[in-house]
């Protein structure tokens, strides 16, 4: 087994019909670019009744139909959040748990330790986390999973995995490994992904690739990192 090969990212999900929830974060082909993506599925009515919004350089989600919004816990919520020179993407309100961490002097690792996975028995959704460090010392990221560390939910594991960025290479976490009832959790490290130079073409395999009955929203992100320009990608399947 390769530790170190690299998959398309759309060759990841092709196939598989419940990743659920997905970060990706990596460098461009050229070096120049931070980039990242998040997105979202759903097997229930409550789940897929969701979109993207995108509001400066934060992100939130909103139901698309608040009529029938059951529970709007664990659906609506801001995944993505900039806090001076970070970037904070994931698939839960421990986006503005991390952001509170940072502005009091904190770090992603701190604020994560005080939260754990989501209370959806018998799922136990992890929460997945990632944070881009954009300041003077150069681009780095982070990536972290809250899991159960029992089919009970009798305790939390907390994962944190800290990358030095290579040319054209990304990490992919997401919380489940495949549909089933209950859904398995992912597991072990995040998997290495190709990232292009070309994010509509990035964002476009990713998005053409998820399961077509289970996709909710996607949305993606590259930030130069010489002048902080940045560009995204946001698609719905609700409009």
């Amino acid at each position: 087994m390769d530790v170190y090969q690299t998959h398309g990212i759309g060759d990841l999900v092709r196939g598989n019909s419940y990743v659920g929830r997905g970060i990706v974060v990596g460098l461009s082909k050229n070096a120049k670019k931070a980039v990242f993506a998040y997105f979202i599925m759903g097997r229930s009515e409550n789940s897929r009744n969701r979109i993207f919004t995108e509001k400066g350089e934060e992100v939130t989600i909103y139901p698309f139909d608040e009529s029938k919004v059951k529970d709007p816990s664990l659906i609506i919520y801001s995944p993505v959040r900039r806090v001076k020179d970070s970037v904070i993407v994931t698939n839960g309100d421990q986006t503005d748990t991390v952001r509170d961490a940072l502005l009091a002097g904190g770090t992603f690792e701190s604020a994560l330790e005080t939260r754990c996975f989501e209370p959806d028995a018998p799922n136990f959704t992890p929460r997945i986390s990632a944070i881009l460090l954009l300041g003077k010392g150069g681009y780095t990221y982070q990536m972290s999973i809250l899991k159960s560390a029992d089919a009970a939910g009798s305790a939390c594991n907390r994962y944190t995995f800290s990358y030095a960025p290579l040319a054209g290479i990304g990490h992919f976490i997401h919380t489940y490994n495949c549909d089933g009832d209950p859904i398995p959790t992912f597991t072990g490290e995040p998997e290495r992904v190709v990232i292009p130079d070309d994010l509509h073409a990035f964002a476009d395999d990713l998005w053409s690739n998820l399961d077509e009955n289970n996709k909710i929203s996607l949305y993606a992100r590259s930030i130069d990192l010489a002048t902080g320009k940045w560009e995204s990608v946001l698609i719905n399947k609700n409009k």
